[in-house]
């Protein structure tokens, strides 16, 4: 598998920071994370959030992901929170 380029790396990474704030602003959240390719279980950047007090994922956020051109991951439940995690 070749290393993608240092141009594709950068763009990744600004869409998911964007995609980040874009949450925080949009959505009541507990935590909203980015991680690196090279720390993140997906192999690509990636966005984890948990959002407050929320039952289901909120329309605003798979608007956002989609605009950013992030992937949905799956996640399990958790019991207060919605857990999100998205990879660009």
């Amino acid at each position: 598998m070749s290393k993608p380029s240092v141009r594709c790396t950068v763009e990744n990474r600004q869409r998911v920071r964007r995609a980040a704030r874009a949450l925080r602003e949009t959505v009541p959240t507990v935590l909203v994370e980015t991680t690196p390719p090279v720390r993140s279980q997906h192999d690509a950047w990636t966005l984890d959030a948990v959002l407050r007090d929320i039952e289901g994922v909120p329309p605003e956020v798979p608007r956002e992901l989609a605009l950013a051109g992030l992937t949905l991951q799956p996640t399990p439940s958790q019991a207060e929170h919605q857990h999100i995690v998205a990879t660009g």
